[in-house]
């Protein structure tokens, strides 16, 4: 593997991490709250975040790369209103988006097809995760300002599940 991309992935392992504990502490602004539901959503995606750490750290490991695990920093966001770590989540997405398509650009350069292979289920992830970040925010916009609603919102958000991803490395 190319030391450009295997040092690039072995960064975003720890950046996945970290975007695990950033939705940890805004799973546990909504508990604060008493919006369980909220929560639900922000420790779901914090095991999502968790799980995609692991699915690059066996990548590594399957191609013979070394993994350094660094300390993870402190999520640093104050929330003040309901509606901040969801933009904060949205704008955090899209970070990471940027992220793995620099990974991605670094594979194209090496000629890194497995890897680029790879991340082709993160760039559709990314997509999805952006996506449903701006769709939380249209439905806070709409319904959040109103007792009931932001009630139902809530609920939806408690039925949330999860399944970890199954992707052939």
């Amino acid at each position: 593997m190319n030391d450009k991309v295997s040092a690039l992935l072995n960064e975003q392992v720890n950046k996945e991490f970290y975007s695990a504990y950033l939705y940890l502490d805004m799973a546990n602004f909504y508990t604060g709250k008493g919006l369980d539901g909220f929560a639900n959503w922000y420790e779901i995606q914090a095991k999502e975040e968790q799980d995609h750490a692991m699915l690059m750290y066996q990548y590594l490991h399957n191609n013979g790369e070394k993994v350094t695990l660094e300390a993870i920093a402190k999520p640093d966001k104050v929330f003040g209103t309901l509606m901040d770590p969801l933009a904060a989540g949205l704008e955090h997405e899209r970070y990471v988006t940027s992220l793995i398509n620099t990974i991605y650009e670094a594979a194209q350069e090496a000629k890194d097809f497995r890897t680029t292979q790879f991340l082709d289920w993160f760039i559709k992830e990314q997509g999805e995760e952006e996506k449903n970040s701006m769709d939380l925010i249209t439905k806070m916009e709409l319904f959040g300002n109103d007792p009931r609603s932001l009630y139902l919102l809530n609920n939806e958000l408690a039925a949330r599940t999860y399944s970890a991803p199954s992707l052939v490395l």
